[in-house]
């Protein structure tokens, strides 16, 4: 690259043109519309909106949200407005940006995402879905989706069956091995995989021989999981055919670089936007800065160029 070129982040994520490859991610960029009047909406690479279910949910008993060194651990419980009403109070304004808008998806039995999915495929407005398969399937006792290949692979068969546009299958970090539930969904239809979730954890309070999360255990994030997020997304990626996005402690350029070197086509960027709510914007630009640097000429040749 010539010192007077700017570097290229357009990336295509499973057919889907990104002007960068840097999301913001599903629960910690509530639906979109809320920061709209601090990032400019159309200038990110894309957003996954918060996760939508069947019916409306209002969420765990607070206190939700517990900062622990290097990170956060949260249990909302996954509060949100249902798909209904989604579409019709959110998505319209939605529809109207350029940028590339994802719906999460989850459920407790698989007809619960298809039906979500199946609301959704009716209007206008969304790129692509993230599914979302750490809950329970409470028909199987409550086996989680992501534990389990078995039960992971009819869930993606179900929804690919019902929609047109990509379905992203976001895996949990809380299982053993990653490649058997990164091979079965991509095997089941997936378009691509994103991951990690959240790791299972718990904060103590000493003297009131508490949890500090109301609803006892929640799930641990931010820059203390990222190099566990790494390995795992190295795993999946070097195990699949299909993109993957990665996320797990991203808040700047080189963190969003390291994962793209690991293996990713794109990346999430959560826990971040907790106290910067622009961080989504400022890695992409900060990607930028790190090409610029390297003399890179675009972004995808650092995917997947890492040496072991």
């Amino acid at each position: 690259m010539s010192a007077a070129a700017e570097p290229s982040l357009q990336t295509l994520l499973c057919g889907i043109d990104l002007r960068n490859p840097v999301l913001a991610a599903s629960g910690t960029f509530g639906y979109g519309l809320e920061f709209e009047k601090l990032v400019d909406l159309n200038a990110l690479g894309g957003f996954v909106v918060k996760g939508l279910s069947r019916e409306p949910i209002e969420g765990n008993q607070p206190p939700r949200i517990y900062e622990t060194a290097s990170g956060m651990i949260n249990s909302i419980g996954l509060q949100n407005v249902g798909v209904r009403a989604f579409v019709n109070g959110k998505l319209p304004a939605l529809a109207r940006l350029t940028t590339a808008v994802f719906a999460n998806i989850f459920g407790y039995e698989v007809d619960d995402y298809v039906e979500v999915a199946r609301v959704l495929e009716d209007h206008a407005g969304l790129a692509g879905y993230e599914l979302n398969v750490s809950c329970p399937n409470t028909s199987r006792g409550g086996i989680y989706f992501s534990s389990d290949p078995s039960l992971l692979a009819p869930l993606v068969e179900a929804v690919k069956r019902v929609v047109r546009r990509p379905v992203i299958v976001k895996l949990s970090p809380n299982v053993a091995n990653i490649e058997p539930l990164a091979r079965a969904a991509e095997q089941s239809g997936a378009d691509a995989l994103s991951l990690v979730n959240t790791f299972i954890a718990l904060a103590v309070d000493a003297r009131t021989r508490r949890s500090r999360i109301g609803a006892g255990f929640g799930g641990l994030s931010g820059p203390a999981i990222k190099p566990v997020a790494l390995r795992m997304v190295c795993q999946a990626a070097r195990a699949v055919k299909v993109p993957v996005v990665g996320m797990g402690g991203i808040a700047n350029g080189v963190d969003a670089a390291e994962f793209l070197v690991a293996g990713a086509t794109a990346v999430e960027v959560g826990t971040a936007a907790f106290w910067d709510p622009t961080s989504p914007l400022r890695v992409a630009t900060e990607l930028a800065q790190f090409l610029r640097q390297q003399r890179i000429g675009s972004v995808k040749e650092l995917v997947g160029t890492l040496e072991l």
